[in-house]
């Protein structure tokens, strides 16, 4: 066996048994619902700011991010600046109250939350919630194995599919058998490779390079674009402008999404939010530009003025295993597939729980049968898991066969637009308006969920408009639709707010 290919299974390999590891301990903590869902509510801040990075970055970091750095340049660095809003908001504004509330309705998930919040007489809340979230996270989880299969490919010239059923079955191992411990845990894990590996590859990379100044001027005389932060020749046009939104705005899927929302239920404490927001923080931000410079520095590296964008795979998403190929030692290669695979893993993990929490906790527990007791449900939330990531799979291997020209990066923004759009206007009206009713919440998550592929599929196609939603893409729209929708039904909405609403939302905010 080639001596590369050595350090490179061995890496993986270890990144492996380590996860597997993890489940089989963390499965020793696992006696009911609670601790399966929701770590039991007795989580520390480091573990809780880790896992709700490395679950919110997913793939589109190592890949996708790294591929529009390679593609845009400086321009990528909006997405920067989105991120860290979104996660700016997401722990000083919203956590705090968010973590009270549920505390007080000793709530284990969104769903859980929502009906207790409007005091909810029927499961229809419940059940679009719960609809929705099995929908998109069986599509963004799907993007996730895609990207599986695609990083065995790039790094170890293994066979796609075989790839991506590889670590399919590594996830499942651990989740099935640790829950939502097993998740964090193993999000601390990812989360540090994660962290280390993205700040060191563009270091590594520039000093190669000669120098800051040297990769500027490489990739100046590439294309003068990859210099700015948008804007053609000419100046700025609409498409231009809706571009540039289009990205800074990816950061509003933080502000309520269940997968990084159920962190804040884990936590032990609220004590726990301020000493977690500096850490997630530092994180996003150093983390995300590492992403775009790695991006950036590869571009520099590895082709040149006449050589095109298609070098590096498409739309540079293999710019980051070529990178560290070309300037990392043999012993750290394998490292850096594990720190790819890091990306995915930690997002498929949480994605499943939550879905495996909608289907088990919020419909056939509380809906169809409620007299079932929670310490009989994990045996059942497990195979619950194990059902939707096979649809999951399935979704990915059929996405693959039929869109060969697909990118990382907008496969997984469908998923998480999906997810957000339902559910983060709703959980923002929900922890500042008195005035929000539970029909007006029903109204947000539906207008939300169909917004999604209205602006990702239909809106594009109309004339003269077509263009501009585009480039926008189909968060923000989605996003602004489904707020409205939750405002306007409420005020007509004769039932009004709960009777108690006023007085948990004031002592959530004292």
């Amino acid at each position: 066996m080639h001596e590369s290919l050595i350090y490179k299974v061995v890496g993986v390999g270890a990144y492996l048994l380590i996860l597997v590891g993890i489940g089989v301990v963390a499965s020793r903590r696992m006696k009911d619902m609670r601790d399966y869902f929701a770590g039991g509510k007795k989580l520390g801040f480091w573990s809780v700011a880790f896992s709700a990075r490395a679950t919110g970055e997913s793939a589109w970091l190592l890949l996708g991010l790294t591929g529009m750095g390679a593609a845009l340049g400086l321009e990528a660095l909006w997405v920067v600046l989105g991120e860290v809003l979104g996660v700016a908001g997401a722990w000083l504004l919203l956590a705090r109250p968010f973590k009270r509330l549920t505390d007080r309705y000793d709530s284990i998930t969104v769903p859980d939350y929502l009906e207790s919040r409007f005091g909810a007489t029927t499961p229809t809340l419940r059940l679009v919630a719960a609809g929705a979230l099995v929908v998109f996270v069986t599509i963004y989880v799907s993007a996730q194995i895609d990207a599986t299969g695609t990083a065995f490919e790039s790094f170890l010239d293994v066979d796609y599919y075989t790839g991506a059923l590889v670590g399919f079955a590594v996830v499942l191992a651990y989740i099935t058998t640790g829950g939502f411990v097993a998740v964090v845990w193993s999000d601390v894990f990812q989360g540090t490779l994660m962290f280390f590996g993205l700040v060191a590859l563009p270091i590594v990379g520039t000093v190669m390079a000669g120098g800051p100044g040297a990769v500027a001027d490489q990739l100046a005389a590439i294309d003068p674009a990859l210099l700015t932060f948008g804007g053609g020749a000419d100046g700025w046009s609409a498409l231009d402008v809706a571009g540039v939104i289009s990205l800074a705005l990816i950061g509003l899927g933080f502000l309520g999404s269940p997968q990084i929302f159920v962190r804040f239920i884990s936590l032990k404490g609220e004590g726990e939010l301020r000493k977690g927001s500096a850490v997630a923080l530092v994180w996003t931000l150093l983390a995300d530009s590492g992403a775009v410079f790695t991006g950036m520095v590869g571009r520099a590296l590895l082709t040149g003025p006449d050589d095109p964008l298609s070098t590096l795979g498409n739309n540079g998403e293999s710019v980051l295993p070529m990178l560290v190929e070309h300037s990392m030692p043999l012993l750290l290669v394998g490292l850096y597939i594990a720190v790819v695979l890091s990306a995915i893993m930690s997002t498929v993990d949480s994605l499943l729980v939550v879905a495996g929490s909608a289907a088990v906790r919020d419909v056939w527990q509380k809906v169809l049968h409620p007299e079932v007791p929670e310490s009989a449900l994990v045996g059942r939330s497990r195979k619950m898991t194990f059902a939707l990531a096979l649809a999951a799979l399935a979704v990915a291997l059929t996405v693959a066969v039929t869109t060969p020209d697909r990118t990382i990066f907008w496969f997984v923004i469908f998923g998480w637009s999906g997810i957000a759009a339902t559910f983060c206007p709703t959980i923002i009206l929900s922890l500042f308006w008195r005035g929000f009713t539970g029909r007006g919440a029903l109204a947000a998550m539906i207008v939300g969920f169909a917004g999604v592929p209205l602006f990702k599929f239909a809106a594009p196609l109309l004339p003269e408009v077509g263009p501009f939603f585009a480039a926008l893409g189909e968060l923000p729209p989605a996003f602004v639709l489904s707020a409205l929708a939750g405002v306007v039904v409420s005020r007509f909405d004769p039932r009004g707010p709960p009777a108690d609403a006023a007085a948990h939302l004031d002592d959530a905010h004292r």
